[in-house]
């Protein structure tokens, strides 16, 4: 684990700012999705950001179509969980779900600035912002993979399977499950993201007093 002091600000007062545009299209395609975006905040800036959309199955377009349009990676996530004619969840998906929704929340991307890595704090934020967005869904879903492809090292086939590797393990942690293809699938009913979720924030308020603790070491004469 990379040393704490490397951090740029005490992590326990990461912050998040939930928003959704609306555009007030008055469209089958705006009535079956909606985009949320989450901003990661420290001291008044941004050092983060998640994506989400929410896929309403029962109202406007087919939900297979409109992820198709709308991205390859929710197209990826509609082509393993929804039937192409109904658009709505395959008999193989909804024997896995409890029935405590009718819509699909999709975890499209987590970012976070470079020198916030190697904490594991995106699974910590991103199990905060599903706590907040899960509501009337039936089913929770991502994709691992690597979103910022700047880094040279990750131009190198092993270090890019390693770093993936890592991510779908953070996301194991919050509850999902591998379901098909770079396909994870989770219920919001499920009793390890509420486990996940009090042992997270533990940790949290873990790094931040190890952080504090570093911080004022490093200070002292």
């Amino acid at each position: 684990m990379t040393e704490l002091f490397t951090l740029p600000g005490d992590p326990s007062e990461l912050r998040l700012r939930i928003s959704y545009t609306d555009d007030l299209a008055d469209t089958p395609q705006a009535d079956a999705l909606e985009r949320w975006d989450v901003s990661v905040l420290h001291m008044e800036g941004t050092v983060g950001s998640i994506i989400f959309y929410r896929v309403h199955l029962d109202r406007g377009m087919n939900a297979v179509r409109v992820m198709e349009e709308e991205s390859e990676e929710l197209d990826e996530i509609a082509q393993a969980l929804l039937d192409p004619i109904t658009g709505n969840f395959t008999e193989d998906a909804s024997s896995l779900l409890p029935y405590v929704g009718s819509s699909l929340l999709v975890m499209d991307r987590v970012t976070l600035d470079e020198p916030w890595r190697g904490h594991g704090l995106g699974a910590i934020l991103a199990i905060e912002a599903i706590h907040r967005l899960m509501a009337g869904c039936r089913a929770i879903a991502c994709s691992p993979g690597v979103t910022d492809l700047s880094s040279d090292r990750l131009r190198n086939r092993t270090e890019w399977n390693r770093v993936t590797t890592k991510i779908a393990r953070g996301w194991k942690l919050i509850g999902f499950r591998h379901y098909q293809g770079n396909v994870y699938l989770l219920s919001p009913a499920s009793l390890t993201l509420e486990e996940q979720r009090e042992a997270m924030r533990g940790r949290l308020a873990e790094l931040g007093v190890v952080w504090r603790r570093t911080q004022a070491h490093d200070a002292s004469p």
